[in-house]
């Protein structure tokens, strides 16, 4: 790049990641080969896209920042494995960018983590994807039915796939430091998907209504959700092997899938 680098936008959640050692444990982590296309949300300044190039086939960034974009553009022009795409990640149609299977990478904005991860969850989903998130935001996603994080990003995120929060990382290592710790996680498509595709959108909804519920059992969570009697509501339950008086939380997505089935 040439010129002097924009500073940080807060509005964008921009906070850069510096340190190489750790740029280069999650490039490794991706475990790109030449053979694979490597989609980066995110790519900032540019710091984890050199080291994504030096592995990976091909790159495709994505970047919202208008000065950023540009300029990175013009750093790899000359370089025919890169693509640079301006714009907000939401709006793309990843597997169209790709073109085939690919891979997911990036330092995700604090701000819209979850609707990233939901975006990404969609078909066709990447062969894997490594994320830099919040801390908080990775340990919801890993979490157990039952634990205090567990709530409905786990369980939808789970569902499709599975999750491992890799390391995590310090807020001085990135420029500004967040106020939040840092960790990576990775997420890999499950081989058999828990869902048929049809299922996807319901079953997201229905874990949304429930864990907008949370401290209520779950007959009251049906009643409320489905709008159904004490009777209805109770006889879904059964079918599904859940006690009524269970709490969202505690299920697994096993347990929501089959109530779903159950509840249709």
């Amino acid at each position: 790049m040439t010129g002097p680098l924009p500073r940080p936008k807060k509005r964008l959640g921009q906070h850069f990641l510096t340190d190489p050692k750790l740029l280069g444990r999650i490039a490794d982590a991706l475990g790109a080969t030449r053979e694979d296309t490597v989609i980066e949300i995110g790519p900032g300044r540019g710091a984890l896209t050199t080291q994504l190039l030096e592995r990976a086939g091909r790159v495709i960034a994505i970047e919202l920042d208008r000065q950023l974009a540009p300029m990175l553009a013009e750093r790899w022009a000359g370089e025919p494995r890169f693509r640079m795409v301006e714009g907000d990640v939401l709006e793309q149609d990843l597997g169209a960018l790709a073109g085939g299977p690919y891979l997911l990478a990036g330092n995700v904005p604090y701000n819209i983590t979850t609707p990233i991860l939901f975006h990404a969850m969609r078909r066709p989903r990447p062969t894997r994807a490594i994320y830099l998130v919040q801390r908080e935001v990775a340990d919801r996603v890993v979490a157990a039915p039952g634990s205090e994080a567990y709530g409905a990003l786990s369980v939808n995120v789970q569902a499709l796939a599975e999750a491992t929060l890799l390391f995590g990382v310090a807020a001085r290592a990135f420029t500004p430091p967040p106020k939040v710790e840092s960790a990576v996680i990775r997420i890999v498509p499950r081989t058999v998907p828990l869902l048929r595709e049809a299922e996807e959108e319901p079953f997201r909804l229905l874990v949304q209504g429930a864990f907008g519920l949370r401290r209520k059992q779950m007959r009251r969570v049906l009643r409320t959700v489905r709008t159904w009697d004490a009777a209805r509501a109770d006889a879904a339950l059964s079918a599904a092997a859940i006690d009524p008086e269970a709490r969202p939380e505690t299920l697994s997505p096993e347990d929501f899938l089959r109530l779903l089935r159950v509840s249709q």
